[in-house]
């Protein structure tokens, strides 16, 4: 079988099991021919667990019309707000402290995201998780 030949590759990010043929999903898949409603009922029979939490989709559309998608973790800010039970950041970042979380709960985060971050080891990724907690204004309890 020969190889088919890839004409785009999108990165999206959508609410896991609950996402929607709008924008920006409908838009991004229409311009380049995809059937909208097969990749949204795909994408929500796979992300079904996820109960409406942002997550990166990876979608690789070929010239036949085809597609494949990977979806990757949600994004670190939102696991850490979920962890930290807060509704958003600091506004004045080092000057407000708006939650906290443990050190278990950024190496649990950590171990989620592992494999889409730059890291090679869970303490690696503890620490970017830790980073990116300051600087939302999250404390990290040891």
């Amino acid at each position: 079988m020969a190889k088919k030949e890839v004409t785009a590759i999108l990165k999206l990010q959508a609410p896991g099991g609950s996402a929607t043929p709008g924008p920006p999903i409908g838009p991004a898949l229409g311009q380049h021919g995809v059937n909208i409603g097969q990749f949204i009922q795909q994408f929500n029979a796979s992300t079904a667990s996820l109960n409406g939490m942002p997550v990166g989709v990876v979608l690789t559309i070929y010239s036949d019309r085809s597609f494949t998608f990977e979806v990757k973790s949600p994004p670190a800010a939102v696991l850490l707000k979920d962890a930290a039970k807060v509704e958003k950041g600091a506004g004045l970042v080092g000057k407000e402290i708006v939650g906290s979380v443990t050190a278990d709960q950024v190496r649990e985060i950590a171990e989620k995201k592992l494999a889409d971050l730059n890291a090679m080891t869970v303490d690696a990724a503890a620490r970017m998780i830790a980073g990116t907690a300051r600087s939302m204004g999250i404390e990290v309890l040891d």
